[in-house]
């Protein structure tokens, strides 16, 4: 039997707070980022009934593996947006994703918007986009969070559509927008169907960030890097069924925006220690952990270093490494990104 030597027995290690390391959020949607209680204070302003899932205490329960299940997360997503009216209830939804972002840590914020939903009620495309860029700008200004927009089309609507919202995004690239999207289900409408939106977007300077191998397989991942020449993935996790595609997408650097709650949310993977961080990251492949939509899986950016740490082993070393990765892979200046990294190493050594 072992004996202590006598004295107080060692302190236990230090567990860093996740929320203090400094880290680029780069997978975030716009309706989807809302705060719960706000959704509900703009649902009594306008009369709107929402779906029973989207008023409870509990984040509703989703599968979107199979049509319906997806059909029944864009119905939810659809109500909250609803919501949405007013340059007013923009600027709130900004201004909070923002407070929100930066208690978890974050340094750098690139928010996912396809202008066209909210057209409709904001007076048109050019006057929704110029009011949702105003309230990034705003919110930047006044919260000191870096703050950039992501442009992204509809996978279920006419590539023409697409082309006209590229063209868009590069015209205001001067205004805030550093990337151009594909989102939605991506089991229906091919990623080259999008490739002349997407050569639009990339001629203007912009990054290709379509979403792929979520609730498709390898090849989805595959397409977006042949067709789309994307230098990020939306999710990506289902390459790691590949090791091949794997080590393409790490000798490219192509950094892969991985939600963890959200692939567990909706049915990709049954459990958060199901989801392949570890295969990915040993790979080689830069990731981005990404919240998705906050307000429909209710957890928010330092939640999915937590899934790292808890449920797949990752040491402060590895945090501190995809607190790194997201950073490289954001379109951050040069002297934000120094400055994140710089508290990156800080947070190792505090």
């Amino acid at each position: 039997m072992l004996r202590s030597s006598g004295g107080h027995p060692p302190n236990p290690p230090r567990v860093r707070d996740v929320r203090e390391l400094p880290k680029a959020h780069l997978h975030l949607h716009f309706t989807g980022s809302m705060r719960p209680a706000t959704l509900l204070d703009l649902a009594d302003k306008y009369g709107v009934r929402l779906p029973d899932a989207l008023t409870g205490a509990e984040p509703p329960k989703l599968r979107a593996t199979d049509e319906r299940g997806w059909f029944r997360f864009q119905r939810l997503y659809d109500a909250a947006r609803s919501c949405l009216r007013e340059p007013e209830d923009i600027q709130r939804l900004v201004r909070e994703a923002a407070e929100e972002d930066l208690r978890d840590g974050s340094g750098w914020l690139e928010i996912q918007v396809d202008p066209t939903s909210y057209a409709p009620r904001l007076g048109g495309l050019i006057p929704a986009l110029e009011i949702i860029l105003d309230a990034v700008e705003s919110a930047s200004r006044e919260t000191g969070l870096g703050m950039r927009v992501l442009v992204a089309a509809n996978r279920m609507k006419h590539p023409l559509d697409a082309r006209t919202l590229a063209r868009l995004a590069v015209r205001y690239a001067d205004r805030g927008i550093v990337g151009f999207g594909l989102s939605n289900d991506e089991r229906r409408g091919m990623a080259r169907d999008f490739d002349r939106a997407f050569a639009i977007a990339r001629d203007g300077g912009l990054l290709a960030a379509p979403h792929g191998g979520e609730l498709t397989g390898p090849a989805s991942v595959r397409d977006c890097l042949d067709d789309l020449d994307a230098s990020r993935i939306g999710h990506g996790v289902r390459a790691a069924e590949d090791p091949r595609l794997l080590k393409r997408l790490a000798d490219r650097g192509v950094t892969c925006e991985v939600c963890p709650a959200s692939n567990v949310a909706l049915g990709v993977y049954e459990k958060p220690k199901d989801v392949p961080l570890r295969t990915l990251f040993d790979a080689g492949v830069p990731m981005a952990l990404g919240a998705d939509d906050p307000l429909l899986f209710g957890s928010r950016l330092a939640a999915q270093y937590d899934i790292a740490r808890v449920h797949h082993g990752f040491t402060d070393a590895e945090l501190a490494e995809l607190a790194r990765q997201s950073v490289r892979g954001s379109a951050a200046p040069v002297d934000v990104q120094d400055k994140l990294l710089a508290g990156v190493d800080q947070w190792l050594v505090s």
